[in-house]
């Protein structure tokens, strides 16, 4: 399999932002804009690697400036890192004021997603080639990320044997742990 530039995978997406996406503060809903991220990296997800693609884990948001009624959004994704079979997906948000022509970074945040193959089983994806410099740093810092997903992983998984044992709503617990 033939490794892929991170070029090749990125995504810009420029929106408009309206009046149902803000919350009591007038700033974006959070919970939107995480969408519009997801949807986003999977672009990308699916460029790089040419399969279906799902979205495994969501980390590093960060909410750097809240995003104002008369601000655009760009948001900007590419694949940073790949393992076996599965993506991380750096995405970049930028909040660009319409009338002032001010821009900020708003929010970042990484994404990883795996390739499926036919039957909805992992399939491994090309490895990835860093160009510029942004990409070769956040590429250079990949593994340290992927090892911390790893220890999440873990403790998530000793939570969720411990709510097993000690909910008191275990059918909920039960279905939340089988997936």
């Amino acid at each position: 399999m033939e490794a892929k530039f991170c070029s090749e995978s990125r995504v810009l997406r420029s929106s408009r932002v309206f009046p149902n996406d803000f919350n009591n503060h007038n700033t974006m809903f959070g919970g939107r804009l995480l969408s519009d991220m997801d949807q986003v990296a999977s672009i990308s997800a699916a460029k790089h690697s040419r399969r279906e693609c799902v979205t495994v884990s969501v980390d590093a948001v960060e909410f750097l400036h809240p995003i104002r009624p008369q601000e655009a959004v760009c948001f900007e994704s590419f694949v940073t890192w790949t393992n076996r079979s599965s993506m991380e997906i750096f995405i970049k948000v930028h909040a660009e004021n319409l009338r002032t022509g001010e821009s900020k970074i708003a929010a970042i945040a990484y994404f990883t997603f795996v390739a499926l193959d036919e039957n909805k089983k992992p399939t491994p994806v090309p490895k990835v080639i860093p160009e510029t410099a942004e990409e070769k740093y956040l590429h250079q810092q990949a593994q340290m990320r992927a090892a911390l997903r790893k220890q999440k992983i873990a403790v998530n998984k000793e939570i969720v044997s411990y709510l097993k044992e000690h909910s008191t709503s275990p059918k909920v617990i039960m279905e939340y742990s089988n997936k």
